[in-house]
Parts: C-alpha cells; structure tokens; sequence
C-alpha cells in the first residue's frame, strides 16, 4: 500500500462526493483510499472562485510512500492519585482537567458561573431586558468565553502540534463536524458549542472527574511556601496542585493572587471597537455577488500600520450578532457570536490598535494599575449610556471626526447610543484607528457604509503571569495558571493548548 498527497481544485458550487472522481482522475488510480488534509477558498478571481484540496491518497497502486502519523499527546499515568483542583471550565480549564483525570489524579473543577444550559438561559433573559447575570454572563459560566463565541479553532501558537490533534479529536467527539480538522478556518458555531460544552462535562465525568459550579474562588491559602486550597463561594477545596484558568475577565481573581504573592508583569494588548455591516455587502466586496453556492459566508481579515501602531480585525462573526459582553455590572464591553451556519444577516469584526500602557502613560505601570486603567475605561462607556445601550456611530462620521448621524438597524440586542466614539476612546488610540478603517476602506469596497460600537477590549489580556517556563508553575511550586488569564495565550486553540501543557508539566512533576 502507498501513499501520496495531490492538491485539486473544484468549483465552489460542486459537492464534495465529486472530490473522488476528481482524485481518480488526477492521481490516474481505480482503487484507494483517501483523506482530505487542507481545505481552502480562492476567491482571488472573483469569476472562478474555488475550492483548493490537499488529499492524502493510500493505494495498492501506489508503489512507494506511507501515510503521515499524526503527534500523540500521551498520558503520564500516575499511581499515586494526586488531587487536583481546577479553577475554569473555559478551554484552559476543561481540558487540563480531563487530560489528568485521564491520568489517574482526582480532579475537582470548580466554576464560578453555572451549567451552560442554565447559563443560556441566563444570558437569554438579560437580552429580553432581564437582570445582569452576575455569575452567567458571556464572560462566566460553564465553558468560559468561547461557549458564546464564532468557535473559531485558529491559531497561530508554535510547538502544539500534538496538543492541536489531541483537542480537535475531543471537539469531534463532542460533536464538532470533522471538516475542523482540515479547514483553513475552522469553526464550530455558538449553537454547536452548547451542546460539545456538556458533552464534554460528561467525557471529563467519565474520566472520574467532578464540577463543582457556583463556586468562584476568592482565595488561595498558603502553608510551608505552598498552595494548599482555594477558599470559594462553595467553601475550602483542598489538593496537591492547582490550576488556575480563570479567563481574562476575571479582575477579581487576578488581584487576589498579586495580594497573595503570585508574580504579574504589565504586556502590550489591544483595544478598539466592533465594526458591523450588511453580510451580503461583505459577500459582494469579497466575491463580487451577493452569495455564493457552497460557501456559507466570506470572511476578512485585515491589517493596517499607523506609524509604528498596528490596526486590525480580529475574531471576525460572519453571519453572527455583536453581544453585551461584560463580565462585570458596571462595565460595558461588546464581542461578537455566529452560529454554524453564518446565516445571518449581519457580519462584526473587533477592529483594534495595539496599546502599550507605558508608553501611553509616560511611566512603568504596575500591572495593579493596568487592571484598574481598563476597568475605569469600561466604566467609562456604561457610564456614558447609563445603561446597556451600546455607544456606536457610523464608519464614515468616525473617519472625518463627526457624530450625531441617525445609526442604521443593528443586531446588537440591546440597542445603540449615538456616541462620539473618539471622546470615549483614549485620545492616542483615535489617530490610529481612523488611519487604519481608512486603509480598510481602501482594501474592501464598502467597508465605509459600516457601523462601529463599542468598547472592544477582550482580545488579549493586559497583564501576564510570570511562570517558570519548564515547569509551568507561577509563583509557588504546585500553582499552575493558564489560559487567557495567564496572558500567554488568547483564542480557543491557544488556551485549551495551554492548559494540556500545564498539565502535562504538573502530570510530569507528580
């Protein structure tokens, strides 16, 4: 049996059962086996657009190769059940937590928010004009911040390659469409999210781990230089070793492990706003039609520099809904969701700058006060509404430093302010921004006849833990932080990654 890799193309239009025939043509073969190993649209002839296939191709009429193995992500089994304590059920969290119960420790999860069901329901009720839910809301609850997301399975991190299959098998069996293994972009989808996030509770349980929800953890206690618990809502939970994956809305967590010793430093993040039109406009800029058959919705991906600050998009929502994403009552924060299909009728997109704090400050700043400066800028914006309003404005008025204009339809659920987004925004971000939609603009037809709205600061947390690098452990030897809330990684891929690295490490240490 051998085995080879040919790359094809077909029509947009054409199904993929049509992929076989194309193979048998190309590789001149009767008899095989095939797997598709890359996926992409090109759409750079807008008259012509296609699908490009990477395939891996077995057959006894191929005399010479053999297929690739895939990196495996082995378990380092221990005899002694350690216990474990995990705090977050985001990415981070989740699977740190499976990959050791999976190797012989008693894993005790614990989530500040509750069941994602309950958490929908929760969410659901607040866009209905309901209560802000404290503890459920599109920062907290069971699956973190990417439950309510595009699902988007990108990332641009070095050295997961094992970490990456591991995880994609686990969103497959959760029930993820196989086609994330090979897209370009992969996606999941906010609807499919709510049921792989009990579904994988359930794998986690299986393994015999437990959750243990409502219990937000207020404090670690130390004895003899070590973690020995985390005080919660719940009550004490004691383990050998800890894992934090809190996210990186969690102000309150990060300030109590600074009070308690564990070592921050102050990074460079982003911040800007969402940016929203018309889907078919997206679709006509990129594909010259209003739709295309087999393609669920077109994308962008944009870059811009402004002296020596870098614009760009970031978690692009084809088809999805820009949603009230604060983790906090008093703070306003927006973000965006799509579900599976992209069907819907708006496209958003984060539209940021980069931000170092101390540069815009003139001064070293503590990463105490960094927290403090973007929590007050999220006042800021609530402040300015009064309300869950979102402060928004056009495109157009933004660029030539205008407000006031009538805002068109919008799928932000709980309705638009008009705002003059520059006198919210910190003054030394406006230039930048209005260089970089101005460059956009210039890239994609129609990108002008958009709307902004914000505050969008979730794209990268503004602080980092200092951690030892093999090890993994910050500040004390059995206390592992991971996830957005680390700073070291951002995006589903890059979390989940980090916490299978943490546990690894600590599996190892064990």
């Amino acid at each position: 049996m051998g085995y080879n890799e040919y790359e094809l193309s077909l029509p947009c239009s054409a199904p993929e059962a049509e992929l076989r025939a194309a193979i048998a043509r190309k590789a001149k073969l009767g008899d095989f086996e095939y797997s598709i190993l890359l996926k992409s649209l090109d759409a750079r002839h807008k008259d012509r657009i296609a699908w490009l296939y990477r395939v891996g191709v077995q057959s006894p009429e191929l005399k010479d190769g053999a297929a690739p193995k895939a990196p495996a992500l082995e378990h380092t089994r221990t005899a002694r059940g350690g216990r474990v304590a995990v705090a977050g059920t985001g990415p981070a969290g989740i699977f740190a937590a499976l990959y050791l119960a999976r190797s012989g420790f008693k894993v005790s999860v614990l989530e500040r928010g509750s069941r994602v069901d309950e958490r929908k329901a929760a969410l659901d009720a607040f866009e209905a004009g309901g209560p802000f839910p404290a503890a459920d809301n599109y920062a907290f609850g069971e699956g973190g911040a990417g439950t309510f997301s595009d699902g988007k399975l990108s990332s641009r991190t070095k050295g997961i390659s094992a970490e990456r299959e591991y995880l994609f098998s686990e969103f497959v069996a959760a029930g993820a469409p196989d086609e994330i293994r090979y897209m370009t972009h992969p996606h999941v989808g906010s609807d499919r999210l709510y049921a792989m996030t009990s579904r994988l509770r359930g794998a986690l349980e299986e393994a015999g781990g437990s959750i243990e929800f409502g219990a937000r953890v207020d404090d670690i206690v130390l004895s003899n230089g070590k973690v020995s618990a985390l005080d919660t809502t719940k009550g004490r939970f004691e383990a050998d070793a800890f894992v934090l994956a809190c996210g990186h809305s969690s102000f309150d967590t990060q300030r109590m492990l600074m009070k308690r010793g564990v070592p921050f430093r102050t990074k460079n993040f982003a911040l800007g706003f969402r940016a929203e039109h018309e889907q078919a406009a997206i679709n006509r800029a990129q594909w010259g039609v209003k739709s295309l058959p087999g393609v669920k919705a077109a994308e962008y991906r944009l870059t811009a520099q402004s002296g020596d600050t870098g614009v760009y998009s970031f978690c692009m929502c084809p088809g999805g809904t820009v949603v009230p994403a604060a983790a906090f009552p008093e703070a306003s924060v927006v973000n965006g969701k799509s579900d599976y299909s992209r069907a819907g009728r708006w496209a958003n997109a984060a539209v940021v700058a980069g931000l170092s704090l101390n540069a815009l400050l003139g001064e070293d700043v503590s990463p105490e006060r960094a927290l403090d400066w973007l929590e007050a800028l999220e006042r800021r914006f609530k402040d300015f509404a009064g309300g869950w309003r979102a402060p928004a404005m056009t495109i157009r008025d933004f660029m030539a430093g205008r407000s006031g204009t009538v805002l068109p339809p919008s799928s932000y659920p709980l309705g638009l302010m008009s705002a003059n987004l520059a006198e919210l925004l910190p003054a030394a971000l406006v230039p930048p921004l209005r260089e970089g939609l101005s460059q956009f603009c210039r890239k994609l037809r129609g990108y002008e006849d958009g709307i902004i709205l914000g505050l969008e600061s979730k794209t990268s947390a503004a602080i980092q833990a200092l951690r030892d690098p093999e090890a993994m452990t910050a500040g004390y030897e059995n206390l592992y932080i991971a996830g957005e809330g680390s700073g070291w990684s951002g995006g589903i891929v890059s979390s989940a990654a980090d916490g299978l690295k943490a546990a690894q490490a600590l599996a190892a240490r064990f």
